[in-house]
């Protein structure tokens, strides 16, 4: 949530995730420190890494292959919001 500019605060509803996401949305959270920048901010997911980070949550091969494109729509959102944020800050 720190990578947003939220606080735990800030959400005022429980979001739910269904069980069948919960390993890209595991994933995703996990890789929150292996983002891409350049000088307009976040670029993208270091997906050199994610092999590596599915290992330690004990993600197979195969299970990766197919929430791959899960965790492709988490970073695409998270990049539309963070464009979003730094249109609006001053």
């Amino acid at each position: 949530m720190g990578m947003f500019g939220l606080a735990p605060g800030d959400l005022e509803e429980q979001t739910e995730v269904w069980p069948c996401n919960w390993p890209a949305f595991l994933l995703f959270n996990r890789m929150s420190t292996q983002w891409r920048a350049g000088a307009g901010g976040a670029i993208g997911l270091d997906y050199g890494c994610i092999r590596d980070v599915a290992g330690f949550l004990g993600i197979k091969k195969k299970k990766l292959a197919e929430i791959f494109p899960d965790l492709q729509v988490l970073e695409g959102e998270a990049l539309r919001v963070m464009a979003e944020e730094r249109e609006n800050s001053p």
